[in-house]
């Protein structure tokens, strides 16, 4: 290891500069062979006017190292600015998002004294992708976006981090039963490849049930691939009944970049008191460690955090009085960790790293469906008042506009079907949503030329549709939904 590895760092917000001190001082003292290069980013840089968080000078640095350690950072509260954590993954193509969740017992805290998991999240897409609008005075939509290219990569992710870790069983959580193409693509996609390793135990759940047992029984859990959203809820609380949240990192790993960082946020009421946990960052200082082609030296930090741990060296977070031994602050931990560079934990298992470079990971063959598209049909979607907001009335005044080339298919409100044949019970919103199909046949190919024609009659009409819809088949199957109530 005579050459060392630059990496970026970001000391970050709140009690990032007290526990990126911590860390740094480990990795030096066990002899990480890495050079540092310092960035600015966070709270100083929104408030220079920068709405991103980080300056253009700063991605040189992250493009040229291709590692980045940052510490925890925080967002201005108002309108305006953008999570950096999001932007520098979607920008950097940092995928998989990487939590492992190990418990501690005796020496944290837990009632789940054999967990042990690891938790891979998919990390640019789902409702991260950020695309919301308001179309009524009433009503706001967040676009959920998953596309076969994304979920292709995270999942053969999940099964290749399972190989090479040696981890026995992979389970997709999804909502299938309710969002039937987007979650349904996802875990059909994992049905797909996960024939692909034979050797991988494989299993799917409904998010709610598969919560449920991650929070009653996650010692049956081993990797676990899912959305962006889900995966962000479970890993907090995957990391929370391991001990403490405090205790984790996270990777978020490209193609190209890979980005380490603590779990938890930036903690300004304890910022600068000496007292925060740099566990969550020196765990992720150990993956980047493992990443980078140093394994012996995450091993080495890895076991001497261990035996701090067995010790009862513990910060106030996680001191129990009668279990621990002494209540030291961040720095004092870092010592202690320190401290025990060389040595073994006795009862915990120690650790052993091997040679696993994130690159090699990534086996990533994106399919290429090549599937004949066409368009069948349009939902119209009107921000409408008028008529006590009678769906009889709306539904009577679209079928005298649908012209000869469409007829009135349905109207939905919130995606509950109240015309034709709606329930008088159901509540209606000033939303709209007014789907249009061949007078042919709902199966008749219609053109863009024919939906122009419709919404032109709409406009003529004084109607406020806010947006559409194309409604597609694939291959010769309906590629939409339809409606709660049908």
């Amino acid at each position: 290891m005579a050459n060392k590895k630059k990496i970026t760092v970001a000391h970050g917000d709140g009690i990032g500069p007290e526990i990126m001190k911590a860390t740094l001082d480990i990795l030096e003292a066990a002899g990480a062979q890495i050079e540092t290069e310092v960035i600015e980013i966070g709270e100083k840089v929104f408030k220079q006017g920068n709405p991103a968080g980080i300056e253009p000078s700063s991605w040189d640095s992250l493009r040229e190292t291709q590692v980045f350690l940052k510490a925890p950072i925080t967002t201005p509260q108002g309108g305006g600015f953008k999570s950096l954590n999001v932007t520098t993954r979607t920008t950097l193509g940092l995928y998989a998002n990487v939590r492992p969740c190990r418990s501690y017992s005796p020496y944290v805290a837990t009632r789940h004294n054999n967990l042990d998991m690891v938790i891979i999240r998919e990390n640019e897409e789902d409702l991260y992708a950020g695309i919301e609008h308001q179309q009524t005075e009433e009503v706001v939509q967040s676009l959920k976006l998953v596309s076969r290219p994304g979920s292709e990569k995270i999942i053969r992710y999940a099964f290749e981090y399972a190989k090479a870790y040696n981890r026995k069983k992979v389970t997709c959580f999804s909502k299938d039963n309710i969002m039937k193409l987007a979650d349904g693509l996802f875990h059909k996609i994992f049905d797909e490849i996960g024939e692909e390793y034979p050797e991988i135990e494989k299993e799917h759940m409904i998010i709610d049930i598969g919560s449920a047992i991650l929070a009653d029984k996650p010692e049956t859990l081993d990797v676990v691939v899912t959305l962006n959203l889900y995966g962000d809820i479970i890993s907090d609380i995957a990391a929370q009944i391991a001990g403490s949240v405090g205790l984790g990192g996270s990777a978020n790993v490209g193609e190209v970049c890979a980005m380490f960082e603590a779990i938890h946020g930036s903690a300004p009421p304890i910022a600068g008191k000496d007292i925060a946990n740099p566990s969550g960052l020196i765990n992720a200082a150990i993956m980047m460690l493992v990443h980078i082609g140093q394994p012996e030296i995450a091993t080495k930090i890895n076991n001497a955090w261990l035996k701090t741990m067995e010790d009862g060296i513990h910060t106030a977070d996680i001191f129990r009085p009668g279990s621990s031994k002494e209540i030291v602050g961040t720095q004092g931990f870092a010592k202690a960790v320190i401290d025990n560079l060389g040595k073994l934990p006795k009862q915990l298992k120690p650790a052993e790293f091997e040679p696993v470079q994130g690159s090699k990971l990534h086996q990533t063959t994106p399919s290429n469906p090549n599937l004949k598209k066409e368009l069948i049909g349009v939902d119209v979607f009107l921000d409408w008042k008028e008529g006590n907001r009678d769906p009889q009335v709306l539904g009577k005044k679209l079928e005298e506009l649908s012209g000869s080339d469409f007829k009135l298919d349905m109207i939905t409100n919130r995606g509950v079907k109240v015309y034709p044949e709606g329930k008088p019970e159901t509540f209606a919103t000033d939303h709209w949503r007014c789907r249009f199909v061949s007078s042919e046949s709902e199966d008749e190919v219609v053109s863009h030329k024919q939906i122009i024609d419709l919404l032109s009659r709409f406009d003529e009409a004084k109607l406020d549709f806010i947006k559409t819809e194309h409604l597609y088949k694939f291959n010769g199957k309906r590629a939409f939904s339809s409606a709660r109530g049908d």
